[in-house]
């Protein structure tokens, strides 16, 4: 196991990108319900849920496809579950020459983490 400290960005509030209000401020509407549970459906199934961390703690905050691949499955079943999460809003890409660098979608970790915090005693 690696000693190495790895520094997270700290985000503003204003930079959160909430999926939803917390679960325990009110009822979701059908709108935030549908996009929540597409987030974490996405997240839900292992392999997605292995890609998704290693995009969020790769160095620099973005990973070539090259880099984080090694996840058990074959290169189209990788390609596939980055397509979903894409389409959840989770991850973001940017093709530069013949690779595709992912990162997560700026403050959805926050907004995900929001929504499931209890308010403090």
């Amino acid at each position: 196991m690696s000693n190495v400290s790895r520094s997270l960005p700290v985000l503003e509030l204003e930079d959160v990108t909430p999926c939803c209000p917390p679960l325990n401020e009110r009822p979701l509407t059908a709108e935030e319900a549908e996009r929540t549970a597409r987030m974490f459906k996405a997240l839900a199934d292992p392999v997605r849920l292995r890609l998704f961390s290693a995009v969020a703690s790769h160095e620099g905050g973005e990973a070539c496809v090259c880099d984080i691949s090694d996840v058990g499955v074959s290169q189209p079943t990788v390609s596939h579950h980055l397509k979903k999460l894409k389409e959840a809003g989770l991850l973001t890409s940017e093709r530069r020459g013949t690779w595709v660098f992912y990162r997560v979608e700026p403050g959805v970790l926050a907004g995900l983490g929001q929504a499931l915090v209890l308010p403090r005693s």
